[in-house]
């Protein structure tokens, strides 16, 4: 049936169906973010009284590689630049997560018994790895040992709350004023292959050599700030850290054949490097690639013996808000410098021999390119060094220094090294990963205890851009929306928008969904100009400073010009999926009113309507007509889509009436399709639209989100062609991380897949057949059956 123009212009934008209860996806987050302040604008920019604290520290530690221990003495200087007065301190006590009674090891659950008795722990329950980490805890004494705490040389009242500790202050910190005190502490280095964590030791047996990755290794400030107060959340090991800047000071002393990395930049070069080493270092500053500063000849040789004497490196570092550092007799050493972009640093790596020979081809590669991308969506890299290390810890960042994992694999009978796919590109990745947290948070910095998201989806992000820069088609983990979907649709989930230490499915909540989701605002929704733009004025509004999410979501908006709170309220605070199904297609035309036009078409449409069966056997069946002509007359010539003269005329006498613009719209031939779409999801996205005409071309429209502002389950949208249209593809390029892409095509489209045939395996639990099964010898050969064997 035809309908007029008329009447099709009521269905241009939805259909609205009023017995649903309405969700408006568009309403504004004014109910969850918090009121703007002087502190934080409504525009997401600090305010005119924003504030932020800062700690200074010297630090004095000897690393025991004997005992596998560190003692320690530090000075904060703690600096209140707040409105409020402080009656005490709280600092962060992170090793205390390895003490025996610590709440994460307490907290450690496993898979039910139920799952025990259907036999999965064989599966994914315990493995040695897991169950050796269990009792090595429990007899591992690790933990902060607290010898004082002292200002002025006068002990301070403090009160130790498992990884935190309060100092109560003799007189109050008022605004203003700054305050230092002292904490001597000692603690003993857990193995990070067994115990896990962010940093410990790794032992290599072939040569009786350690390499060590320090990291929250002395007492540190806890933050306070204009949102939290004071951020004390216990560590339970999934929540980092939230940390002041300020400037450091740490002088390590080591045994005198290690090489030490660590953030910041050396001050006594001379005192700890050999000439040749020095002349290297110099010269890396100006290479185009990297220079080997201590080569794997020397550190080879440094192998062989274990000295006894000490040696002190120093280093200082400026407004970083932590202090980490790596050191082993081990380490090959490489560097380049990168001057560019406002960016003057040193990019090195250290690693032992084992990470050759992909550590010395792409490591500091992979720094200098991580810098030079991550420049582009935010700010020049301000500091000196950027540091990749290569030890136990599988990937984790600090400022200037990172710790990186992936290693070639040595064969154990050929001792060849080699490395898959997934290796090469997952030690690239993760470089560019953990350099690149030196934006977020290490200088846009976030409350990691708070949320993960704000780190390492942000981070993730720009990840993937960096490695789409590093060379055609990249194999990126997170970024791409379709390589989410399988998350959408599990059930297992929590929105974005929870606790660091309430998180199910860490990476893929943490990670992928954030960073998939600003990748979906960046091609999808805002496209790439308007969200560099936004993205970029974020890093310079928040570098040095601490942003929190409504921060990040109303600079968004506000640099964009942009209302994205449907989208942030969608992807962040739901767990609702995309899933936008097209559910049928009626296609009209405009009536011309030309009766000769008009009843043709008509015909045409009876015409092709089919011929029922017993029209088609009735065919060859005598007719009177055809043996009696005499009885045919007018009506046999004519029927209901014969023109008239009367038709003619009407037709005429309209057409008079009509104004110019009036009969061109007739004139135009167009071809006009109502489309049903429905949200099945819950979670609006712009509709993506690829038609495909007659003659074969192919076009894209896009409709912003807003299409579903009024009714969000269901809309009816027209769609107007020059010529037929054969086929209407919804999110062509899989864009949206659509969960269900079979409903996304009209008509369907054939899925297709593969039917594996397996051959039925017949007694196959048989115990008798198992026992008397002949026991396989070291030389492969068979031996005893099971009731010889057990005689024995």
């Amino acid at each position: 049936m035809r309908k007029t123009f008329g009447y099709l212009a009521l269905c241009l934008t939805v259909s609205a169906y009023a017995a649903e209860p309405f969700d408006d996806k568009f309403r504004q987050l004014d109910e969850v973010l918090p009121t703007p302040n002087t502190y934080r604008t409504a525009s997401g920019a600090p305010g005119a009284a924003y504030w932020q604290q800062r700690a200074d520290y010297t630090i004095r530690a000897t690393l025991d590689e004997s005992k596998r221990a560190i003692s320690g003495s530090e000075q904060i200087r703690y600096h209140n630049n707040s409105p409020d007065t402080l009656s005490y301190l709280w600092v962060q006590l992170d090793q205390n997560i390895y003490k025996k009674d610590s709440d994460a090891r307490k907290m450690l659950t496993q898979p039910s018994r139920e799952a025990w008795a259907k036999g999965r722990t064989a599966e994914d329950g315990f493995k040695f790895e897991g169950m050796r980490s269990i009792l090595a805890g429990i007899d591992f004494d690790g933990g902060f040992n607290i010898k004082a705490v002292t200002a002025g040389g006068q002990p301070l009242k403090y009160v130790i709350n498992r990884t935190m500790m309060r100092i109560d202050l003799p007189t109050p910190l008022k605004p203003g004023q700054s305050y230092a005190f002292n904490i001597d502490w000692s603690y003993n280095i857990n193995e990070q292959k067994v115990l896990g964590g962010r940093s410990g030791y790794e032992h290599f047996e072939e040569d009786k050599n350690d390499l060590f990755e320090i990291a929250q290794w002395f007492p540190r400030m806890a933050a306070y700030y204009d949102v939290m107060g004071w951020q004390h959340k216990q560590f339970l090991g999934s929540g980092e850290f939230t940390l002041e800047f300020g400037d450091y000071d740490v002088q390590l002393t080591v045994p005198s054949d290690h090489v030490v990395a660590a953030t910041g930049e050396l001050q006594n070069v001379g005192e700890v490097l050999t000439a040749a080493q020095r002349e290297r270092f110099n010269k890396a500053r100006t290479a185009s690639a990297p220079v080997v500063i201590v080569t794997q000849e020397e550190a080879e040789k440094a192998e062989k013996s274990v000295s006894k004497a000490s040696k002190t490196w120093h280093f200082k570092a400026a407004n970083v808000r932590d202090f980490a550092w790596a050191s082993s007799r081990k380490f090959i050493w490489d560097a380049q410098g990168y001057k560019k972009d406002g960016s003057n640093l040193m990019a090195m790596s250290y690693y032992p021999k084992e990470g050759n020979p992909l550590w010395g081809k792409y490591s500091t590669q992979a720094i200098i390119h991580t810098i030079e991308q991550y420049n582009k969506f935010s700010f020049g890299y301000p500091y000196p060094t950027a540091i990749s290390v290569n030890g136990p810890v599988g990937g984790m960042e600090y400022p200037m220094i990172s710790f990186n994992g992936p290693r070639p694999s040595k064969d154990k009978k050929t001792g060849e090294l080699t490395w898959s796919q997934q290796t090469k590109y997952g030690l690239i990745g993760v470089i560019i990963h953990e350099v690149g947290h030196n934006y977020y948070p290490m200088i846009i910095n976030s409350d990691e205890r708070q949320w993960t998201w704000m780190d390492e989806g942000l981070n993730t992000f720009v990840q993937y851009l960096a490695e789409q820069a590093w060379e055609d088609n990249y194999p990126s983990r997170r970024g791409e929306p379709r390589n989410i979907v399988d998350y959408m649709r599990s059930q297992n989930q929590v929105p974005i928008m929870t606790n660091s230490e309430s998180l199910l499915q860490f990476g893929n909540n943490a990670y992928a969904k954030p960073a998939t989701g600003l990748n979906i605002l960046r091609e999808t929704i805002l496209g790439r100009e308007l969200f560099d733009h936004a993205f970029k004025e974020y890093a310079r509004r928040w570098k040095f400073k601490r942003p929190t999410p409504a921060d990040f979501f109303r600079t968004m908006e506000d640099a964009s010009g942009t209302d994205l709170d449907w989208f942030w309220r969608g992807w962040f605070y739901t767990t609702d999926p995309v899933d936008i199904s097209i559910d049928g297609i009626s296609e009209y035309g405009v009536s011309t009113k030309d009766p000769e036009k008009e009843k043709a078409w008509k015909k045409a449409q009876k015409d092709a309507q089919p011929v029922s069966v017993s029209e088609q056997r009735n065919k060859d069946l005598p007719k009177r007509l055809d043996s009696h002509p005499e009885l045919k007359d007018f009506y046999n010539d004519h029927d209901e889509f014969t023109v008239t003269n009367k038709d003619r005329n009407t037709y005429a006498e309209a057409v008079e009436k009509l104004e110019p613009w009036e009969k061109a719209l007739l004139d135009q031939g167009k071809h006009l399709y109502l489309v049903d779409f429905s949200n099945l999801g819950g979670l609006v996205m712009p509709l993506i639209l690829e038609i495909e005409l007659k003659s074969g071309k192919k076009y894209v429209e896009r409709i912003p989100a807003e299409v579903w502002r009024y009714s969000p389950r269901k809309i009816t949208k027209l769609i107007v062609t020059d010529e037929p249209m054969v086929s209407l593809t919804q999110d062509p390029y899989w864009e949206t991380a659509d969960i269900d892409t079979s409903n996304n095509s009209w008509p369907r489209k054939v899925t297709q897949s593969r039917v594996e045939l397996f051959k039925t395996e017949r007694d196959r639990n048989n115990l008798m057949r198992d026992f008397n099964t002949p026991l396989k010898t070291k030389d492969g050969k068979d031996g005893k059956d099971s009731k010889e064997a057990a005689s024995e």
